[in-house]
């Protein structure tokens, strides 16, 4: 027999906890299982927004002559994650994209702007 005095149980706001966890769980499992079935794609697009973002720079750097903050706005849309930075000493240009990808392109001569490969990144 309940009076007014009785307090109502706690059980409510245990079931509405135990919803929103289960809830919570779900989702987070969901955007996993969409990051690794497309982490091919992903990690291939951060590769190519790199490249790209290193090649476009070094030629708007060192072939037009135009300072990084200017090279900056040459970004297509969607380049946001890309990070650029120069080495006018060795007229190179650095990109990534953290945790994914990187790219490096220098000017050489009359070559014009030129990608390295993996083994001359690496000997820098």
């Amino acid at each position: 027999m309940a009076t007014a005095t009785s307090k109502p149980t706690a059980k409510e706001p245990n079931i509405l906890m135990r919803r929103l966890r289960l809830a919570v769980l779900v989702v987070a499992a969901c955007v996993i299982a969409w990051a690794v079935w497309n982490w091919g794609t992903i990690k291939g697009q951060a590769k190519v927004g790199a490249a790209y973002g290193a090649h476009i720079t070094c030629s708007c750097r060192y072939i037009e002559g135009r300072s990084m903050n200017s090279c900056e706005t040459d970004k297509e849309a969607g380049m946001g994650m890309v990070r650029l930075s120069d080495d006018p000493e060795n007229k190179r240009v650095y990109a990534r994209v953290p945790f994914l990808a990187e790219a490096v392109a220098e000017r050489r001569g009359t070559f014009g702007c030129v990608q390295l490969n993996a083994k001359e990144i690496e000997a820098l």
